[in-house]
């Protein structure tokens, strides 16, 4: 009979909790500081995608930001350090998260952790990408085409880069969707029938999400992300259909998790 992953005493699992966020926290915190330095540059690129719709300096021509405060340059800079240090530390971040639960994996289990580790840096890094290629220029055209017509804009430095930041870390939690749904699916923890008959509410429940994720109240975001998220969607119900018929056969499609632990069971007994 198959061993199951050992147990961990409740005080050593708080004391491997501690152990790996304090390595989350140094790395970004080491990692911030060595960035900083370049966060002039880092902004630049940040606003690339927008520079269009930012005032132009007289003297100069070039698009302008504006900080109103004598600690604003700082506390901007040091945000969009931050903000660069939780992407290159984004390896470490999920590693170390799920390297928390490891020992509650069976040792087949624990096989798929690296490639999972791949796919959620992978899925975020595309997500942000995506973000920054496709969806910063259409958000902000369309938030700032509402106020033309009775005010004039005022490009507050803070308040854009927090607006693109928070857009990037949006569009990348929610690429990493498709991967979940792809384990629910071959664990069957939700079983991909389920997934394929009930496809209104997921669209409903993702249509929602994306309303809720996105911080601007722009429909230009939520409909943009919707579109993308649906679209991995369903290719990540792809992906796991040919898994599922590759590993279990067509009949696995309608397993529910009691199903698949009686499988198991029959495979381990022959």
């Amino acid at each position: 009979m198959p061993v199951g992953p050992a147990r961990m005493p409740l005080l050593d699992h708080l004391s491997e909790l501690r152990r790996r966020l304090t390595i989350i926290v140094v790395s970004i915190v080491v990692t911030s500081v060595v960035i900083y330095a370049a966060s002039p540059t880092l902004i630049q690129i940040l606003i690339d995608p927008i520079r269009e719709f930012l005032p132009k300096d007289p003297a100069t021509g070039e698009a302008t930001l504006y900080v109103t405060t004598a600690l604003g340059g700082f506390t901007l800079r040091f945000a969009v350090s931050v903000f660069f240090a939780v992407i290159v530390c984004s390896p470490i971040i999920i590693f170390e998260i799920l390297g928390f639960f490891l020992p509650a994996l069976t040792p087949k289990e624990q096989h798929w952790v690296v490639p999972t580790v791949g796919a959620l840096v992978f899925l975020f890094a595309f997500g942000m990408v995506f973000c920054y290629l496709f969806i910063l220029n259409a958000t902000f055209g369309w938030m700032l085409a509402q106020i033309s017509d009775f005010a004039t804009i005022f490009s507050e430095a803070q308040d854009y880069i927090n607006l693109i930041i928070l857009l990037e870390l949006g569009f990348g939690g929610a690429f990493e969707l498709p991967l979940f749904v792809f384990y629910l699916s071959i664990l069957h923890v939700v079983p991909y029938k389920t997934f394929r008959e009930n496809w209104r509410y997921v669209y409903v429940g993702l249509l929602i999400a994306s309303a809720m994720v996105t911080p601007d109240a722009s429909p230009v975001t939520m409909f943009l992300m919707f579109a993308a998220v649906i679209v991995l969607y369903e290719i990540s119900l792809a992906l796991a259909r040919r898994v599922l018929i590759a590993r279990d056969g067509k009949a696995s499609l309608k397993w529910t998790r009691e199903q698949y632990r009686e499988h198991k069971l029959e495979q381990d007994d022959d």
